[in-house]
């Protein structure tokens, strides 16, 4: 049986975690609206627009607002995911250090792995930004 502090610990969990993928669906969709709005909005007959027409080699405007939508996409998740992973991974190096304080230099090499999972999605993103 749980106890009633550990129940009432397994509530706030779970309304953390659902307050968070609420925040980030808002912010995807948020983005995403803004990006849509900004290609529906922008004068098509403009030197402007056809200075970077010719940059883009004329890709599709579909095409450009896509990639970044993907790359906002992919830096996104992937610090979403960092952060998880090292909330989960630094509590378990905290316990391991203050029970055997000579793994810490171990145990900061898994959070650090951990942070890695950010940094691949920002280079995920570079390249797909590199593309257009």
């Amino acid at each position: 049986m749980l106890s009633s502090i550990q129940k009432d610990f397994k509530k706030k969990v779970f309304f953390m975690k659902v307050v968070m993928i609420l925040i980030f669906i808002s912010v995807l969709c948020a983005g995403a609206v803004k990006v849509i709005a900004q290609i529906a909005n922008a004068p098509e007959n403009t030197t402007m627009i056809q200075s970077e027409k010719e940059k883009t080699g004329n890709q599709d405007p579909d095409v450009i607002k896509f990639a970044f939508l993907a790359a906002a996409i992919a830096v996104g998740v992937g610090s979403l995911g960092a952060g998880i992973a090292v909330g989960y991974v630094g509590s378990a190096a905290m316990g391991t250090i203050g029970e055997k304080p000579e793994l810490a230099g171990r145990a900061l090499l898994f959070v650090g792995l951990a942070e890695g999972i950010a940094i691949y999605g920002l280079i995920i993103a570079i390249m797909v930004l590199g593309k257009i």
